[in-house]
């Protein structure tokens, strides 16, 4: 859609040019009009506009000057000449202003306008496309900008209309990558003015990031390599939203292709050492912990991930109801890494919290951690608490004494609940029969195992995967 607005200072003569024109049948939607230059400027500042028809004779500034105003402020926009004039000069005049076309108001007739109107159309269009051979490189595709401009999403599917309105944008072309826009810096703009509009003009809906060192770059490569890489750069070295990030092309090339061999992506918070949770009570474990994240960068929603485990896994054992409730809304907020180790550093006071109010040494309480994250990857088999306390090099009854201080609740009720919670993802996201799960999490008598599933769930197991289904849960 063409967005256009018209200019003159005679109220009658604009209205029954805009009335003359079916203008959606051309792709064009009037989006303002004005009675002079100055005031059209002033539009020109609020709105998104692509074309400018505008008088040449009018008070405070001329169509001659606004045209001129226009093309050093706003070269995206094209301009169209309404004249009463239809001698040489005038017509010779707006096009050396930059006028793409003009339009004689004494001649213009209901049976004529279609043809005049399709015959600028048609020159904007022709405009438009040569501008971007111009910008790209129009043989190789290749950026002819040494720098350029990225506007990153901070919410998904946000429309590009703000950024229009912005300078640098109005100034230079925009181009789409993937949920992101590229502004290659072909018009000359102070690094510390665009910076400075960004600040005062642009919502916390977009963070901007300056490219360096595009010049020469095939277009559909850089696509790809910003596509694959800004993410994880903004994730991990962004500090503060409230100024433009800069990053390297070459920087970006080297991580999207670490990306596009699957490497530094994911996994890496899910290791057996990473889950006794160390790094929450002993600082040098925190630091060799924080220390290979950043080395390995998993992805942020790989950390994401990590987050929302420690917060389900972890609630009433190391972090109370509330606490849990908070850390979980929390994650939503957390959009760098810089978010997350402070977020990880609260999970790490209300864990040693935790400990002080129990009373435990460090010791006893990574002895107790240790033996949850056990009992849950060995629910579904024989486990005793003799095994457990063996596991954690604890005496039986010590560690009896201090799980259930810790827990809440005895040894073999919190073991009964994991295994119910196992059987109730299998009795969702499977079709095994009732009698195979009973088995698979450790009870040998089905009939048992369907009565505890009773007293604990309110619920038979198959009225439980029956509900299941029947709310669409299952999978």
């Amino acid at each position: 859609m063409i967005r256009a607005i018209v200019v003159d200072d005679e109220r009658l003569v604009r209205k029954g040019f805009i009335a003359l024109f079916d203008w959606a049948s051309f792709g064009i939607v009037i989006v303002g009009e004005a009675a002079d230059g100055k005031a059209a400027l002033e539009l020109l500042e609020q709105t998104e506009v692509d074309l400018l028809f505008t008088d040449i004779t009018m008070p405070r500034l001329s169509g001659f000057e606004l045209i001129s105003q226009v093309r050093q402020r706003y070269p995206r926009v094209r301009s169209v000449v309404l004249t009463c004039h239809h001698e040489f000069d005038y017509v010779q005049e707006a096009l050396r202003q930059g006028a793409i076309d003009y339009i004689v108001k004494t001649l213009l007739e209901p049976e004529s306008a279609d043809e005049v109107m399709s015959r600028i159309v048609a020159r904007l269009e022709w405009e438009i496309g040569s501008l971007g051979e111009r910008l790209l490189g129009a043989e190789e595709e290749k950026l002819q900008s040494l720098d350029a401009l990225l506007f990153y999403p901070r919410l998904r599917e946000e429309s590009s209309n703000e950024l229009l309105r912005l300078t640098i944008v109005k100034r230079n072309p925009l181009l789409a990558v993937k949920q992101m826009w590229l502004v290659p810096i072909m018009h000359a703009m102070s690094r510390a003015e665009a910076n400075r509009e960004l600040a005062h003009s642009l919502s916390n809906r977009w963070q901007p990031v300056w490219i360096a060192g595009l010049y020469g770059q095939p277009l559909e490569e850089v696509k790809l390599v910003l596509a694959e890489s800004v993410e994880d750069e903004l994730f991990y070295k962004l500090r503060s939203a409230d100024e433009p990030l800069e990053l390297r092309y070459d920087d970006l090339q080297a991580v999207g292709a670490r990306r596009l061999k699957g490497q530094g992506a994911g996994g890496v918070l899910e290791p057996s050492e990473l889950l006794d949770l160390k790094w929450m009570l002993i600082a040098r474990d925190w630091e060799n912990f924080i220390g290979k994240i950043e080395q390995l960068r998993p992805s942020s929603g790989c950390v994401a991930a990590f987050g929302e485990r420690l917060c389900a896994e972890w609630r009433g054992l190391l972090l109370k109801e509330s606490e849990s409730l908070a850390m979980r809304s929390d994650i939503r907020r957390n959009q760098t890494w810089a978010d997350w180790r402070l977020w990880l550093r609260r999970f790490s006071d209300h864990a040693q919290r935790r400990m002080m109010e129990l009373g435990f040494s460090k010791e006893v309480m990574l002895c107790l951690i240790r033996a949850i994250v056990y009992m849950r990857q060995h629910s579904s088999g024989k486990l005793s608490q003799a095994d457990v306390a063996d596991y954690v090099k604890m005496s039986r009854s010590y560690f009896s004494q201090c799980f259930a201080k810790f827990a809440g609740e005895p040894f073999g009720v919190m073991l009964r609940r994991m295994r119910i919670e196992r059987a109730k993802t299998l009795l969702l996201e499977t079709d095994t029969p009732v009698y195979e799960i009973a088995f698979a999490i450790g009870f040998e008598d089905d009939k048992y195992f369907s009565k505890l599933f009773r007293e604990l769930v309110g619920r038979l197991p198959s009225e439980y995967r029956a509900d299941g289904a029947l709310n669409g849960t299952r999978l």
